[in-house]
């Protein structure tokens, strides 16, 4: 299974130069906050703008749509611009819809992918921390409270660095950077958010 195939989806972030490292206190206590909001939300509802940047291209590939989330383990991106074209993971499983033409990936039977399904889901959520996969980091700028997680695992051939960036506000996440070791990096920011609203049962079908 390609590794384009999870992350073209997932297809100039803030500078860590006007942010400060927090203390143990300070992180554990960030920590306890975005742990605590992300286990009250069994829904989640949001917008989003997506770039794409590559080593070989100029310009990002931007591309956006809507992302639908709902506990524990389902995660729709529905792209509407310039394209349309839907992802759900469900259960292990990745069922693409490419304009009408469907196919499944059960990625439950690669252990590495799988994970990297986790991460995904847990990048939306913001329910990451407890993972032992990573080594972790606390930063704070004046916009954001940030968490770079660095893999230590069998995905870190594929992801060198995940930055996740949540509001000051209500401790969810709002941006969403990741890096793969070649340095092509997919750069999301959410907007319109939702929490806890009520879903379509056939949301996560893609149909």
């Amino acid at each position: 299974m390609k590794l384009t195939l999870l992350f073209l989806f997932l297809t100039p972030a803030f500078s860590f130069a006007q942010s400060e490292k927090m203390g143990d206190r300070e992180a554990r206590e960030f920590r306890t906050l975005a742990e605590n909001k992300a286990q009250s939300i069994e829904t989640l509802a949001t917008d989003f703008v997506q770039q794409k940047h590559m080593t070989f291209l100029s310009q990002p590939i931007e591309t956006s749509g809507e992302m639908l989330f709902q506990t524990p383990d389902n995660l729709l991106w529905k792209y509407t611009q310039p394209y349309v074209y839907s992802i759900v993971f469900s259960n292990n499983k990745v069922h693409i819809n490419n304009d009408g033409d469907r196919s499944t990936i059960d990625v439950g039977n690669n252990k590495t992918f799988e994970k990297i399904n986790q991460l995904i889901i847990g990048s939306v959520s913001g329910n990451l921390f407890d993972d032992a996969s990573f080594e972790i980091a606390m930063y704070k700028s004046k916009q954001y409270n940030m968490a770079v997680l660095i893999p230590k695992t069998t995905i870190k051939q594929y992801i060198s660095k995940l930055e996740l960036y949540f509001s000051k506000e209500d401790f969810t996440v709002e941006e969403v950077k990741l890096i793969e070791p070649s340095g092509d990096f997919t750069h999301i920011k959410f907007k319109n958010k939702k929490t806890n609203i009520s879903l379509d049962p056939n949301t996560f079908t893609n149909k």
